[in-house]
């Protein structure tokens, strides 16, 4: 699909020996040169039989997970992992508090450690004002984004629900044909109509979900405990996730150089929808990221509804400001960089802010335990 996988270069080996009697210079060049070329077609083949496979464990992966969540499986065990908080305001805030940082206690990723077990709590749902937690992707993902992410949830006994909305992951809608916001999160808002009444939940949006889940906070503001924004398009009312990248400071040549823009209706008329250079997805969204994931994603990943990235959000304060909000920052992000989430912050404070130390723009493939650890967190919080 024009992903570049990282590939650990195959040299020839020099091999020395003591010149033969007798033997022609010619024919030792030519023993060198067969030697060579066998080394070299060995090597490309082992390579592209690596591609072909990732791929198809990519997409074997996607497959399984959607089976399971048609069916309300439990997904496999991923270990916990830890995080770092901090509220906005800086060393002269009020809130500043400070937060110990954990260490792992046996071999595992250094970049996505796992607690000691003395610091991992288990959860008492019967004090959290709700357990079930609602995960909403960004643009051009799927509910199967989060399947890291849903699986370290159900372990620790959450309810747990991924929304595809209307034109992404395996919703039949196309993409060039969701005219409106409110169609495109339809599927959501559905959901949320049909909650029981008093019954509650915690919305968590990536990027372009952002503006989503607070489309959703101004239609069912009591049905809505908490609001998490990961890497996403906090908004304030008047203002489009088109806006949000369009302010001066924001000069994201990468995120311009994969966008596409696509003309379902005619090279004469506005565009449709946006699609992204597969060439650069590693590097504008999965720069931190595990290849296998990479790997799904390219497989996965479906055009962005352009009109629903034009529209402007109404929010008011008596429905979207009555959702108390957090924020989680991801400072190694190429997509929406870590000065645009701030600036985004600044202007719409939210109830508090946590930072994910070495995370990409989708944590949740490459920090999973620690965005686990910072959604159960947040959760517990009263």
């Amino acid at each position: 699909m024009g992903i570049c996988f990282s590939r650990k270069s195959t040299r020839a080996t020099r091999i020395y020996s003591k010149r033969i009697a007798n033997q022609s210079s010619a024919s030792i060049n030519k023993s060198s040169v067969n030697r060579w070329s066998r080394v070299r077609s060995s090597s490309v083949k082992k390579e592209k039989f690596d591609d072909a496979l990732l791929h198809e464990q990519a997409i074997a992966a996607a497959l399984l997970f959607q089976q399971h969540q048609q069916n309300g499986d439990y997904l496999p065990h991923f270990d916990r992992s830890t995080s770092i908080r901090h509220p906005p305001g800086g060393a002269n805030s009020k809130c500043q508090q400070v937060v110990s940082r954990s260490s792992s206690t046996r071999r595992r990723s250094v970049t996505d450690p796992m607690p000691p077990p003395h610091l991992i709590q288990e959860v008492k749902h019967d004090e959290l004002e709700t357990s079930h937690i609602v995960l909403v992707h960004g643009g051009g993902f799927g509910a199967w984004c989060w399947y890291k992410t849903i699986a370290l949830l159900q372990e620790c006994k959450f309810k747990v629900t991924a929304i595809d909305s209307s034109g992404s992951g395996i919703n039949q809608f196309d993409a060039n044909a969701i005219g409106s916001l409110s169609q495109h999160v339809k599927p959501l808002t559905d959901f949320l109509e049909k909650l029981a009444d008093g019954e509650k939940v915690i919305l968590a949006g990536h990027d372009f979900g952002g503006a989503c889940i607070s489309y959703a906070m101004e239609l069912y503001p009591s049905k809505v405990a908490k609001a998490i924004f990961i890497a996403a398009s906090m908004l304030k009312t008047g203002q489009s996730t088109l806006d949000m990248f369009s302010h001066k400071e924001n000069t994201n040549d990468l995120m311009r150089q994969a966008q596409k823009f696509l003309y379902a209706n005619g090279n004469n008329q506005p565009p449709t929808a946006i699609d992204l250079d597969k060439s650069l997805l590693k590097d504008l969204l999965f720069n931190q990221s595990p290849a296998k994931d990479v790997a799904l994603a390219s497989v996965s990943m479906r055009p962005i509804p352009f009109p629903p990235v034009l529209e402007k959000l109404s929010l008011s304060d008596s429905n979207y400001g009555s959702v108390r909000r957090f924020y989680i920052e991801t400072p190694e992000d190429n997509a929406i960089p870590i000065t645009l989430q701030q600036r985004l912050i600044n202007e719409n404070p939210p109830e508090k802010v946590f930072r994910l130390k070495g995370a990409d723009h989708c944590p949740f493939f490459s920090k999973p335990q620690a965005l686990h650890k910072l959604l159960v967190e947040i959760a517990k919080i009263k």
